[in-house]
């Protein structure tokens, strides 16, 4: 029996997760999932691709906005749900542009000093939407600033199978999931299609090909080559390395940590693509 073990929820983009125990989902992935980011003065999209530092910003959901913790220095920043201007911007996305909302310039100036480079907190306001790639999904899906998708499934045995190859284990937080689930076989999420978890139809749509952000430790901010250089003497095709599922939802509703997951289809073979 499959279930999930853990949710996750990652407020502002390429910044930390925030683990919960019920996410609401919207038209564009769960409630505050990457609805904020970070851009610099070309209005595009920062991560920790390039600012490794920025896994060092630790978020908490409040009642009334996000908390915002610098673990190295504990400077704090409460960000609240409604943006403080009424200034609104293209903001790009890879090859994703897409309106935003400046927060405020106290945001912009906490962001600026903390990662020591120009840069502004934009959210995405309801009338913003996002199309998800048309090869892959229907007309009318959409997400939130995530790079691609609104919601990403790993199974904790496929994270188990990559730890017995490495000498040192890693947490699923490299990897960035929404929804973690325990039973089933290693990698069973890639051949996933359709799937439903509390009466709510979700569809497996592209295996998410990794970047560098595997390595990069989220407590400390330090980089290695593992797990990605392990990952990819058995997880490589396309010039790719793959680990999880995309998932788009045909509705809305909520989910929980227990819920059971019900697998209705399956591809005939995995599903990797460029």
């Amino acid at each position: 029996m499959l279930k999930i073990s853990e949710l996750y929820i990652y407020p502002i983009k390429s910044l930390g997760g925030v683990q919960v125990n019920t996410a609401v989902l919207t038209d564009r992935g769960f409630q505050y999932d990457r609805r904020w980011m970070l851009v610099d003065e070309q209005n595009r999209f920062l991560s920790q691709r390039e600012r490794a530092k920025m896994a060092l910003l630790k978020v908490n959901i409040l009642s009334d906005g996000l908390k915002i913790t610098n673990k190295i220095t504990g400077s704090e920043i409460i960000i609240p749900f409604t943006p403080e201007t009424e200034e609104f911007v293209d903001v790009v996305i890879w090859d994703d542009t897409c309106t935003g909302q400046f927060v405020s310039k106290k945001a912009d100036k906490w962001f600026t000093n903390v990662l020591n480079i120009n840069c502004r907190l934009v959210y995405m306001p309801d009338k913003s939407e996002r199309q998800t790639d048309l090869r892959y999904t229907p007309a009318n899906s959409f997400t939130s600033f995530s790079d691609a998708y609104p919601f990403m499934i790993i199974g904790q045995s496929s994270l188990d199978d990559l730890n017995s190859k490495l000498d040192s284990p890693v947490p699923i937080d490299r990897f960035r999931p929404n929804i973690v689930f325990t039973g089933g076989d290693a990698y069973e999420e890639d051949t996933m299609d359709r799937l439903v978890i509390n009466h709510i139809i979700f569809h497996g749509v592209k295996l998410c090909a990794r970047c560098n952000i595997p390595t990069i430790n989220q407590d400390d901010a330090t980089n290695s080559k593992e797990p990605s250089k392990t990952l990819a003497t058995y997880r490589f095709k396309n010039n790719n390395v793959y680990l999880g599922q995309n998932l788009i939802s045909e509705e809305l509703g909520s989910i929980s940590v227990g819920d059971q997951i019900s697998v209705l289809t399956t591809h005939t073979e995995e599903r990797f693509m460029i």
